[in-house]
């Protein structure tokens, strides 16, 4: 339990920098079989766009959705639904995970999709 802890404060921290920035916030939420990125709006009251693995179009041609190749694709798609509503910069919350292996992946599609952090 320490661990959920420790990574909830690190969220915490995190999201209290975001809101003085004023921009969208592009959240991750990380579990054992799935990946989720949802754009909150500037005030954190309204999603405006959201993806995860568990979506027929991002299922499509993938094994599970527990890798990075699953990450990668949720970021290109996440990034794609962001621009559509006219977002075009947005601040990474990766909710207190290490920047690495599926966080890493889906930040570096959503960057190539042309979302600016």
């Amino acid at each position: 339990m320490q661990k959920k802890i420790a990574r909830l404060r690190r969220a915490k921290s995190t999201r209290s920098h975001i809101r003085t920035l004023g921009v969208a916030r592009l959240s991750v939420l990380r579990t054992g079989q799935h990946l989720y990125a949802q754009v909150f709006n500037a005030d954190g009251s309204k999603v405006l766009a959201s993806a995860s693995t568990l979506q027929a179009d991002v299922r499509d041609g993938l094994k599970n959705g527990k890798n990075a190749d699953a990450a990668a694709k949720v970021g290109r798609i996440i990034a794609e639904k962001a621009k559509a509503a006219g977002i075009e910069k947005v601040a990474f919350d990766r909710s207190g995970y290490r920047f690495h292996g599926r966080i890493k992946a889906l930040a570096d599609a959503a960057r190539e999709g042309g979302l600016q952090f």
